[in-house]
């Protein structure tokens, strides 16, 4: 048995937010989640202390619930200790006036880890070895190479 793949034809994104077919239901279903958990974290962000704004997003709704995510214990507690307040300053907002409870998460964000720089050099004495390499070599291709090689040597260092 073979399983082919479907080609699906792409579709104008007016189609998708019409409303008239099935996709566009729950892309409109969709939109609508995201939307309501921008705001909810626009609003509590914009009701928190300035230290914790930074490390506070709201991760989904489910099930009368609404998860918080921060990146450090710390905040954490100190959320859940103002989870009565969180509860109030959602309950404001006319889409999450049936919010029933908050669901708190920590998720650290790793920091970017820069690629480690491994500076390659070429002494002057493999330099002088590479390029007799390239003068007995015949083949041009060969030669060439062995002479780009050899002109990433380091320059000869004076003696003083």
């Amino acid at each position: 048995m073979s399983i082919k793949a479907k080609r699906f034809r792409a579709q104008p994104t007016t189609s998708l937010l019409d409303g008239n077919s099935r996709r566009a239901s729950e892309l409109n279903g969709l939109m609508r989640v995201a939307n309501v958990i921008g705001r909810a974290q626009e609003h509590l962000r914009s009701h928190l202390p300035q230290e914790v704004r930074a490390h506070l997003f709201v991760g989904g709704y489910r099930q009368g619930k609404l998860t918080l995510i921060t990146d450090r214990a710390v905040w954490l507690t100190w959320l859940r200790y103002e989870q009565a307040r969180l509860l109030e300053l959602l309950r404001q907002l006319p889409e999450l006036e049936a919010v029933t409870g908050l669901t708190f998460k920590v998720r650290p964000v790793a920091p970017p880890k820069p690629p480690l720089i491994q500076p390659r050099t070429l002494s002057s004495q493999a330099a002088d070895e590479l390029s007799s390499c390239a003068r007995d070599t015949e083949d041009p291709r060969l030669k060439r190479a062995l002479e780009r090689l050899a002109a990433h040597a380091e320059p000869p260092t004076e003696a003083r």
